[in-house]
């Protein structure tokens, strides 16, 4: 079998590369349903960042329960992925909001136009959330 473990260099170089990859991000509802959605994120050293509107699905059930899963997945053979557990810590700074909704924004769609998403998705009403790994498990190679 194909499966070899990344090392934690290998897994904080993925989730860094380039063509950003987005993050599947799933939470629970109210109803203890499953939620999954995919999001752009950062890294701000060892924490994942990223964005969400307060009052989406997300947001409420960040609100709510602040564990989460994520799976970052690079779908081209060999395919590689990682699959990270982890708390969430939400902030509703609107100057912290806006600067990583920019850099974020700069992350998938280019340096050209991170200052228009950072405007956009850098507004009262998002939160920016940081999440904090708990258990991470990625592999490389799974195909070979």
């Amino acid at each position: 079998m194909g499966y070899a473990r990344m090392t934690d260099e290998e897994v904080w170089a993925f989730l860094d590369s380039s063509p950003a990859r987005p993050a599947i991000l799933a939470t629970t509802e109210d109803d203890g349903r499953p939620h999954a959605v995919p999001v752009w994120y950062a890294l701000d050293g060892p924490i994942i960042v990223f964005t969400t509107g307060a009052e989406t699905v997300k947001g409420r059930a960040l609100r709510r329960d602040p564990r989460v899963a994520m799976c970052i997945d690079d779908d081209h053979p060999p395919f590689s992925f990682v699959a990270v557990d982890g708390d969430v810590e939400l902030s509703e700074d609107l100057g912290e909001v806006r600067r990583w909704a920019t850099i974020i924004g700069g992350r998938y769609m280019g340096d050209d136009q991170a200052e228009t998403f950072g405007l956009r998705n850098g507004v009262p009403g998002e939160l920016l959330v940081r999440v904090h790994p708990r258990r991470v498990t990625a592999f490389k190679d799974v195909a070979l």
